[in-house]
């Protein structure tokens, strides 16, 4: 066995807390949010009290080029300047103890800031999350930080005494006998077991400063820690934040950002995104990559043609990553994307079935404007065919790092606006044949998915094409633009031979009923009117109601076969899959003009 790279160190959860608090420890501001539920925190604090093993921290030490780095956790201050260790394993748990002993702040997933509230019962040892019924309740301590800084400031007795006092006074109104000796003696003992619960053993290994990025990313995938799987993207925003702090608070605030609808801010109707989605875009348009663990060997100074690792090859790599995410954090760069995949036809994040088109699109489009100088007019054209194609043939889904890579490599050949325009139309004409439309795509939505990036792009050509909805003159795109609808939906996605009809004539099985050719989109009236009656009963009433010509526009428009009210329902869903097909090629002939 070669020489162990980690030592064990005995802890108790009070020093680490203390250590993560004073900034002796650092829990790397990247790996937030917090994703643990409340719950979840109250049920380790039970396991704790009750003896239970908890798991195990792991740590890695500090080499000397980490030591003017800094990472924080909430809004504590500090008494170190720099970590000595960062926490490799076993960040939540961390996290868990210092936000709930002391009352510390985290960000939830929305990277809003939130406190983490466990209540205490000191004569039953029960823990509870917190609600206003237990803030109310005399006989808990609604929050346990309460008794930990009260131990800080050495007022641990005035608060012992100040719940007896409460509690008594609340059973006197209930006309309950108050506590006994024996009861407060018993309040006593447990609030210095939860006290006690400083001196919890938990065990902690300490990677030695020696390792390097790839032995730790190693142990940093390989590891599980309390159920949360750890992955590269883990390890690869922490690196950062050892490297950038301030860096990692951009990204962080543009993250943040793109949930909250704001003048001059990442928010879209996309993609909330997360830290990292911009890393995956700083290393593609910087490096040409698009694996991630391509990440952490250049965060650390590897020379990716050479192989050779080096301080000013790990100095020029973060440079070029930082420059990238200029450009990827750029708001005109990133709204004008946004509005280009508008064009294509996908106008809500409810049509988006995989992150990953928008997040390689994007750096596609940082490329192409950069490296190539497509203007605006040609940007515009060139993207939003290709999201469009992209999206519908399931380009990014499956081997998508493969896939992504294979393009990079292609376009090391390419070296001109012109060829880079001519490379994008070649690529989409190899997947947008005419057997694609006439056979591939028709085949592809014969699909009862609920997730289909066909159905969602066959609504997106319909949005292209400036459709209305069926028997409506309202366009289609109006309902999927932001709070049009409030809270209930104001359209519905349809059953065109409704799912209790088709239940009558003998078709039991959501595989047949929920059949992508049987759904459209209605408004909520029209939704209401047509309810579960069958084709032939609501034809004749939207016949009369539209005239015969806006009847025939309305069946066109929404892939429809001539009198379909009549058809075996197969033999509808067989043709109308041919028509949808023929709306999506439609749709992206009206993207080439």
């Amino acid at each position: 066995m070669e020489k162990e790279l980690f030592k064990n160190i005995p802890s108790k959860v009070g020093d680490l807390v203390k250590d993560v608090r004073n900034g002796r420890i650092g829990l790397p501001d990247l790996q937030r949010p917090f994703v643990w539920k409340d719950n979840k925190v109250r049920e380790l604090f039970d396991s704790m009290l009750k003896g239970y093993p908890i798991g195990y921290i792991m740590l890695w030490e500090s080499p000397a080029d980490y030591e003017s780095k800094k990472s924080t956790i909430g809004n504590n201050d500090k008494t170190y300047d720099e970590p000595k260790e960062l926490v490799i394993d076993g960040q939540q748990r961390l996290t868990a103890l210092v936000a709930a002993m002391f009352a510390v702040k985290v960000k939830d997933k929305n990277f809003v800031e939130r406190e983490i509230k466990i209540s205490y019962n000191p004569l039953t040892c029960e823990f509870a999350v917190w609600s206003q019924a237990y803030e109310k309740d005399p006989d808990w301590i609604s929050r346990i930080s309460d008794i930990f800084l009260a131990k800080e400031d050495n007022s641990i007795s005035s608060l012992r005494r100040r719940y007896i006092k409460e509690a008594n006074e609340s059973r006197l109104k209930k006309e309950v006998p108050p506590l006994t000796d024996t009861e407060e003696d018993k309040i006593e003992d447990n609030i210095n077991a939860l006290l006690n619960l400083l001196d919890y053993s938990l065990p902690t290994l300490e990677i030695s400063y020696n390792a390097d990025e790839e032995d730790v990313a190693d142990i940093f995938v390989r590891v599980n820690s309390g159920g949360q799987k750890l992955t590269e993207n883990n390890f690869i925003q922490t690196l950062i934040s050892v490297y950038e702090n301030e860096t990692g608070d951009r990204i962080n605030a543009f993250s943040a950002e793109s949930r909250i609808p704001a003048n001059n801010t990442s928010y879209n109707t996309l993609l909330a995104v997360e830290p990292s989605h911009l890393i995956r875009m700083a290393v593609g348009v910087g490096f040409r990559r698009a694996r991630l663990r391509y990440a952490y060997m250049l965060l650390r100074g590897k020379n990716l043609e050479t192989g050779k690792f080096s301080a000013e090859e790990r100095s020029e790599n973060l440079r070029i990553f930082k420059d990238a995410l200029d450009k990827v954090m750029n708001l005109n760069n990133w709204h004008g994307f946004i509005n280009i995949v508008g064009e294509a036809g996908y106008i809500s994040s409810k049509l988006i079935a995989s992150s990953n088109a928008v997040v390689f699109s994007y750096v596609l489009y940082l490329i192409a404007k950069y490296d190539y100088k497509l203007d605006a007019a040609q940007l515009k054209k060139c993207i939003s065919k290709w999201f469009f194609m992209s999206s519908i043939t399931y380009f990014y889904t499956g081997s998508t790092e493969t896939a992504v890579e294979k393009q990079f490599a292609d376009l090391r050949d390419v070296h001109s606006t012109a060829d880079f325009i001519s490379y994008i139309d070649r690529v989409i004409e190899t997947r947008f044949t005419d057997d694609y439309f006439r056979l591939t795509l028709p085949n592809e939505l014969n699909s009862a998915a609920a997730i289909s990036p066909v159905w969602y792009g066959y609504v997106a050509a319909q949005i292209i094409l400036s459709m209305p909805m069926l028997f409506s003159n309202t366009p289609v795109s109006k309902y999927f633009v932001l709070g049009s609808s409030g809270t209930k939906n104001a359209i519905d996605k349809h059953h065109i031979f409704p799912k209790n009809y088709l239940t009558t004539i003998g078709f039991d099985t959501d595989r047949d009923r929920n059949q992508i050719a049987n759904y459209t989109y209605l408004d909520f009236s029209t939704n209401i009117e047509i309810s579960d009656k069958p084709p032939i009963d609501y034809v004749s009433y939207y016949r009369h109601k539209l005239g015969e010509e806006g009847y025939r526009k309305a069946c066109e428009n929404h892939a429809l076969p001539d009198n379909f009210e009549n058809m075996e329902y197969m033999d509808f869903l067989s043709q109308r899959r041919i028509l949808m097909a023929q709306t999506v090629q439609k749709a992206y002939q009206r993207l080439c003009e």
